[in-house]
């Protein structure tokens, strides 16, 4: 594409693996946080604004 010189594929591949990786931690995280505090009983609505 870009005159490959053997580096822009693997690169880019790795980097979106990394995101994949990161949003589905993430997610993960996310789910598990709210399932937490809602059974706490606060709701996740509530701890985006404070943490905004």
């Amino acid at each position: 594409m870009y005159g490959t010189n053997g580096m822009t594929k693997p690169s880019s591949y790795s980097t979106l693996t990394m995101v994949i990786y990161l949003i589905y931690s993430m997610s993960k995280w996310i789910s598990t946080y709210s399932k937490l505090l809602s059974s706490i009983g606060i709701p996740p609505t509530t701890v985006l604004l404070l943490v905004r």
